[in-house]
This record gives structure tokens, sequence and C-alpha cells, in this order.
């Protein structure tokens, strides 16, 4: 759940929200899978949005030539399969690339409003943002710009494209831009597919594996410390929002979901191979203020609204630990067991941040199992992870080395 300037009653109001989730039965697997079960398009109960979207592929993206603005690109592009996933502010397709015939994600957001708008432009910035490809990083194949049965490829700073700049302005004025017709706009996001869910039902679907477990972690790590190389702060890392991939037979993670990240630019100072230490101090000095994430994954200072990317570091140490462990609860909106650590006072659970910020001097029982198979190398660095103090925590590229030395000796 999204958090924005919380006040001390809506946290308590969260933390009677969820609760212990009892061990994964057979029965919630089988709730869990009817996420990506096959789903017509035109049974869906959305009919009519269904019908916009599903022409729009089936005529193809009506691309306008930047050279030639009367010229269009008439071919069919992609085919919607069935959708496989659906929130407060999108859709999500398997779709299939009529040339290549590749397997691809559709993300469809409508931009309706300030709020949805800001998410899908933070979303494209900071995937558009990306120089390199990483593996373990979402791949944006295309952003699609559709408005009036008219599409136009995204190109970040367009400022020849005067829907682009509507959505820039409306995100920046947080309000709708007076004097245009309110008309239906989206943006449609071409990913890479995931074949293997996000990391919750992976990992509660399956025997327990030290292997997979190190993997993951290493698989994690290296995506944060790129992520963190660019410029890009994450500020909503959770298992949900971290998917899986099994095309090359090993599951690969791929993080993704960048809604809420923020592109922090104009750091590079030097040049050569110092560039990468520096912007990697600098990244750590770029304060951020919007108190947002999903709260049981929130660091301490995020929760007060002032933080650094040392934030996604904290954010990380929750998901290990509790994959390792498998410390589970029960959210209570979607009903969904989901992987993550809490601080238990009486009846009630509290998240690892909130908790550290009302008493820093508490000391985080890391493993909680008596019987667990983490190692002291691990243990240590979860803890220094989870430092209440983020000036105590590895930032991403020690994060990186050490993760590859404690894997390694497991």
């Amino acid at each position: 759940m999204e958090l924005r300037n919380g006040t001390q009653g809506r946290l308590t109001r969260l933390r009677r929200s969820c609760k212990r989730a009892k061990p994964p039965s057979v029965s919630m697997r089988r709730d869990a899978s009817k996420v990506l079960r096959p789903l017509p398009v035109e049974t869906n109960e959305d009919d009519e949005e269904l019908m916009e979207e599903e022409d729009c592929f089936s005529t193809g993206f009506l691309k306008r030539d930047s050279l030639h603005p009367a010229r269009f690109l008439k071919t069919p592009r992609y085919s919607l399969i069935r959708e496989v996933g659906r929130g407060s502010y999108g859709v999500v397709y398997e779709a299939i690339a009529r040339r290549s015939g590749a397997r691809l994600a559709v993300k469809k957001l409508r931009c309706d409003a300030p709020e949805k708008v800001e998410l899908a432009l933070a979303e494209f910035w900071a995937l558009a943002s990306l120089e390199k490809k990483h593996e373990n990083v979402v791949q944006l194949e295309e952003c699609v710009l559709q408005r009036n049965g008219m599409a136009q490829k995204m190109s970040h700073g367009n400022k020849r494209n005067k829907q682009y700049l509507r959505l820039v302005e409306t995100s920046l004025k947080g309000e709708r831009i007076l004097g245009y017709p309110e008309e239906p706009c989206y943006l449609w996001f071409v990913m890479e597919f995931c074949d293997g869910g996000d990391l919750n039902q992976y990992i509660l679907s399956r025997r327990p594996d030290p292997r997979t477990n190190r993997s993951f972690m290493k698989q994690m790590t290296s995506a944060v410390a790129f992520l963190h190389k660019n410029n890009i702060v994450h500020r909503d890392l959770k298992p949900d929002n971290i998917l899986i991939s099994q095309k090359s037979g090993d599951p690969v993670i791929k993080v993704a979901d960048f809604g809420l990240s923020k592109v922090c630019a104009g750091l590079m100072e030097s040049e050569g191979n110092n560039q990468v230490n520096k912007n990697m101090v600098n990244i750590n000095k770029f304060w951020l203020s919007s108190a947002c994430g999903s709260d049981f994954y929130m660091a301490p200072e995020v929760w007060e609204g002032h933080y650094t990317a040392k934030a996604d570091i904290f954010a990380l140490g929750i998901i290990i630990w509790a994959m390792i462990e498998r410390i589970t609860f029960i959210d209570a909106e979607s009903k969904r067991e989901l992987l993550g650590t809490y601080i238990r006072q009486g009846t009630e659970i509290i998240p690892v941040g909130e908790a550290l910020l009302e008493n820093p001097k508490m000391v985080l029982n890391i493993p909680q199992k008596t019987r667990s198979i983490m190692s002291e190398g691990v243990k240590r660095l979860l803890q220094d992870m989870l430092a209440v103090n983020p000036q105590d925590r590895p930032d991403a590229s020690q994060l990186e080395v050490r993760m590859d030395q404690v894997t390694c000796a497991a």
C-alpha cells in the first residue's frame, strides 16, 4: 500500500490492517495462480474499455513518422493474448510481437488524473534513462502515447511532442490543464515478459532452496547497484515488484514497477573509472522528501520523509531476510500472503522501519527462527543493511562486493 505523508493515526490503522500469515496452504497457492490464468479479453467485465484496447492492437499502432507527419505505419505490431494483472492505475497483458513472435508484457496506464500521470511518467523516465541493459532489470522495448485513436512513440524530453509536454505539465502542476478537452489518454509500456510470476509466488510455491536464495540475493543486489549507478532510486522495492523470468531455464530476477522511482539528475561529476565511484557517493547524498512506498519495506527515515538511496538498501534487507526465513503476513486489502518481516507488539505487527523509528536502540532478532539456515556472514550483512542510521548501511556498490563474499562463503 502506498503512503504519502502519513500521520501517527494512519500508522496505527496500517499496523492493524495486516495479520500474521499461517503456513502456506494448497488452497492459498491455488488462489495465487489464478492471477496468471488465461483470461480472454472479450470476457472481461470492462467490455467497452477492452474492446478499445483490442482494436488498437489488432489494427496496430498508427505510429506517426517524425519527419513526415502525414505518413503512418499501419502494419499491426502487437496482439494481446490475455490479461495477467490489473490494479488501480492500469492493466497488464501478455502480448505477441507480430513480426518476431516474441512474447512481451504490455502495460496500459490511463492518464486521466495528475497522480496517474505522475506514476506513468516516473516509470517512463526511469526506464528510458537507462542507456545500458541489465539482466536483472526489466527491459523497456518502447513506450507509446495513445490519444484519439492515434499513437506516437514516446521519447524522453521530446519538445516537439505536444501530448508529451501536456503530460509533463499536468504532472508538475498536479492538476488538469485548463482549456483542453477531457479525452482519454493512455501510455502503453511494451516490456519483456516474465513467465515466473513475482517473488512471492515463486518462493512460497516451492520448497526452501538455499541455492536459489543465494542466486536471488546476488541478482537483486546487482540490480539495485546498477540502478544506483545510473542515478535511479527505486523507492518501492518489494516482492510484488520483483518478477521472475525462466526463459533460460534457471530463474532470473527482474526488478520492475518504477512508478515511484526517482531519477536523481545532475550527479555526474567526473570521467573514466572514477565517475562511478563519485556517482555512488552523490546519489547517497541526494535527499528525497516524499514519504512513499510500501509500509513493510520502508526504512525508518522514509516514514519521516527525509531519506536517500540508502532506503533501497533497507528494503532489500527486509526482502532477503523474509525470503531466507520465509516470514510472511497476510495483506489486508488483497488477502494475499506476502513475504515481509515485522516486529510483533502484543497482538499487532509493526513494520520494522516504523518500529526502529519509534525505538532506534531496538536490536533486531536476526535470524528469527532457532533452526534458521542463515549463515553468520548473511546475518551480519542483514544487520548492517537494516541499520537504523542510513550512514551505517553499505551503499549499493559496497553491498554488491559483500554479497558476493557471503554467498560464495556459503
